[in-house]
């Protein structure tokens, strides 16, 4: 199906941007810009196949755009990318560009450039895979934010090297990714369960911390409980356990003052 898009290219030249990553331009195209610097807000109401317009220059906004199914970034108020983001969005394919505009010159500038309408295709859920069943674990340090992420795209690669559908992916990526960094923001440590079949893909998150006092309260859109510190980092938006709600088929939370929070979420594969 063909859809309105805007050539990167003349993003790139709108804005007079510099491109760090992904230097190949011509013939790439995207459907959306999200212009935030919080990235729960991103995984939350970000399509896939959009760029990122950000003032964060963290690796956590290139892990957000890579788990969103986004094309890339573009880093605002001419901030340059660090090796660590290079590195990472060379090895996951996405496009990084810095531009002197701030968030809104920028937004008014991509506005004003005339759409175009190459083909992309929409992405559908559809691909079942008969008999598979793999199971894996991993380990999440918490307060370590500089690896915070990290299970996230390690979960999203293993389960496109088995070849599960797109919007599928994407929903599982972002779900454990806002478990992530919950645990990076608020508990101990954790261990995480990746269970993946014919018929449904599992993660478990059990951490060890302080716990949710009051689990209705923290499901509500909104509300959070960061640090200053952490929503400097584009966290705290309060979108993180209504996302993983949102992106799963079966949502399970349970939490205990001072010992830690158990949650499980289950995506069928249709």
């Amino acid at each position: 199906m063909r859809q309105q898009g805007i050539a990167i290219e003349k993003i790139r030249d709108a804005l007079k941007a510099s491109v760090f990553a992904g230097e190949v331009l011509e013939g790439e195209y995207i459907t959306d810009i999200y212009a935030s610097d919080l990235m729960s807000d991103v995984l939350a109401f970000g399509k896939a196949g959009s760029l990122l317009l950000t003032g964060l220059n963290t690796i956590q906004a290139a892990i957000s755009a890579y788990v969103a199914e986004f094309k890339g970034i573009i880093i605002l108020r001419n901030k340059m990318p660090d090796t660590e983001i290079l590195t990472f969005a060379k090895e996951k394919h996405l496009f990084v560009l810095s531009t002197d505009a701030d968030m809104y010159e920028a937004c008014v500038k991509i506005a004003n450039i005339k759409g175009e309408v190459p083909v992309i295709e929409n992405i559908t859920e559809t691909t079942k895979k008969p008999g598979i069943i793999t199971t894996h674990t991993f380990f999440i340090d918490g307060q370590d934010f500089a690896s915070a992420g990290i299970v996230s795209t390690q979960v999203k690669s293993i389960l496109k090297s088995i070849g599960y559908d797109s919007l599928l992916i994407r929903r599982v990526a972002i779900s454990t990714y806002e478990a992530e960094m919950n645990v990076v923001m608020h508990a101990k440590r954790a261990d995480v369960f990746l269970s993946a079949s014919d018929k449904e893909i599992g993660v478990i998150i059990n951490d060890e911390g302080k716990g949710i006092e009051n689990i209705e309260l923290a499901m509500k859109e909104g509300y959070s409980t960061a640090t200053e510190e952490q929503r400097a980092m584009g966290f705290g938006a309060g979108m993180g356990l209504p996302n993983i709600k949102k992106n799963s088929d079966v949502f399970k939370i349970e939490s205990k003052i001072n010992k830690g929070t158990f949650i499980e979420i289950i995506f069928y594969v249709k």
